[in-house]
């Protein structure tokens, strides 16, 4: 049970970096690698905070201004340097290494009776229920672990919901029409440019929080967890339209939560069939492979049944 609830905190609060690549790769079909600098930088800005007392709730909207701020710069690079946009990431990305590791003055910052919003909830849910574990349904479940996943469920329903509600806005719809037509809203007036920028540095702000509130759940910082997470966010994607089966945006927000639990759950699934942890990456590879095929080989096969029925 406890491993079944930690997948799912997990695929939470990796959702918000799903939402993130989302807005880079389908709203904008912009080659973004600068993912898996923001969500260290998210990372590491938030547990530097923690460590000298910045309180949790700050130091998880200061992840959030970083990645911004690294999206920014990726925009800028690309639009007012007329750089490639996938070498604008990757010089980002690259950056950010050593800014990173200037933020944590070392490779790893451990965060050992520092107060998260692990341990905030923790407090909170002794406070109401009076005991360290509670039963559900004949399993046992630690309340720190309930009350983490309540409170990311409650976050990323939060978070979806402005986001859905920002691009149904004017701004918003600019945004999304740019990602499908810019030469006719150049036309139109609309700075391009500008656009870009701005739904940049709204996906790595997404990608820097889900950093900073995965550093508080795991309990650590490390120079080197962005690595494979833009692989990690398009196959939530990817997996989210193939369950929702439309491009309706509400249903692809959706989609993309429910892909981000669904693939940690898979990873999680095989370890416990007693795959070695040392083989994660392989395993996330062979189910980003299966998610890229597969929803294709399914409609293949539906044209197929539907034309034998003809």
């Amino acid at each position: 049970m406890t491993l079944l609830v930690g997948a799912w905190t997990v695929g939470l609060i990796l959702s918000l970096l799903a939402l993130g690549v989302f807005i880079s790769f389908r709203v904008f079909k912009f080659p973004d690698i600068t993912t898996e600098g923001s969500i260290t930088l998210g990372a590491a800005t938030a547990a530097v905070l923690l460590v000298h007392g910045v309180p949790t709730p700050l130091a998880t909207l200061s992840g959030f201004a970083a990645g911004a701020l690294a999206g920014t710069v990726t925009g800028v690079l690309h639009t007012k340097f007329n750089i490639n946009g996938l070498l604008s990431g990757i010089i980002v990305m690259t950056a950010l290494y050593s800014v990173d590791l200037r933020i944590m003055g070392q490779s790893n910052i451990p965060l050992i009776n520092v107060p998260t919003l692990a341990t905030d909830a923790e407090r909170l849910g002794q406070a109401l229920f009076g005991v360290e574990s509670l039963a559900l349904w004949g399993w046992t479940l630690g309340v720190r672990d309930a009350l983490t996943l309540a409170a990311s469920l409650a976050i990323v329903v939060v978070t979806g919901g402005m986001l859905y509600l920002f691009l149904r806005t004017h701004l918003g719809t600019a945004m999304r029409a740019t990602g499908d037509n810019d030469q006719m809203m150049r036309a139109l007036g609309v700075n391009v440019g500008n656009m870009l920028i701005l739904g940049l540095a709204l996906a790595n702000g997404l990608v820097g929080l889900s950093g900073a509130l995965l550093v508080q759940y795991q309990g650590f910082a490390d120079v080197q967890m962005g690595i494979g997470m833009v692989v990690w966010g398009l196959a939530s994607v990817i997996i989210g339209e193939a369950l929702v089966g439309t491009q309706q945006l509400g249903y692809v927000i959706i989609g993309a939560v429910m892909g981000s639990v669904l693939f940690r759950l898979l990873v999680a699934v095989a370890l416990r069939a007693g795959l070695s942890p040392n083989d994660l990456k392989l395993i996330t590879a062979a189910f980003v492979f299966a998610a890229l095929v597969l929803p294709n080989a399914l409609a293949r096969l539906r044209r197929h049944a539907v034309e034998q029925h003809a």
